[in-house]
């Protein structure tokens, strides 16, 4: 069965996520940074109530702390029942995988970006890194029942 996939570039690499899992694609706005949490996590921002973490998606990846500007977009997705938001520097287009466009990864020895990784889908000669998203995030990064800022004051 084919699969959709949201595309998006982190510098020049395209990386995609299952369209199932987003739930929203929003402006970049700052985050509100958290004590003692990982350096990949830039902190909160409120989405209409709900304190939602902001992930660098870059840092967490191994490939350098994003500078977030104006044009750089939040891509909210569903990581088990936690909403979590990821830094993106933009949002190209939505792509189908056919069945057999997916690959494994190749035997590239301990390399962390490639633990974060599902696959690797070639669409239009463009090679696309396939996220798993439920190894982006640490158990212990922001428990589905944190209580809202507004709450914990």
């Amino acid at each position: 069965m084919s699969r959709q996939l949201i595309t998006f570039q982190i510098g020049d690499q395209i990386l995609g996520v299952d369209i199932m899992a987003i739930r929203e694609i929003r402006a970049w706005s700052p985050a509100t940074p958290l004590p003692n949490v990982p350096a990949h996590v830039r902190g909160v921002v409120n989405l209409r109530g709900v304190v939602l973490p902001v992930l660098d998606l870059s840092h967490r990846l191994g490939w350098g702390l994003t500078s977030p500007s104006a044009r750089h977009v939040i891509i909210v997705v569903r990581i088990g029942d936690q909403l979590q938001g990821l830094i993106v520097d933009a949002v190209n287009d939505i792509v189908t995988v056919p069945d057999d466009g997916m690959q494994p990864l190749p035997d590239i020895g301990d390399n962390a970006a490639a633990n974060f990784l599902e696959g690797l889908a070639t669409i239009d000669q463009r090679l696309i890194l396939v996220l798993a998203l439920e190894r982006l995030i640490d158990t212990i990064a922001l428990a589905p029942s944190s209580p809202s800022l507004a709450e914990a004051a």
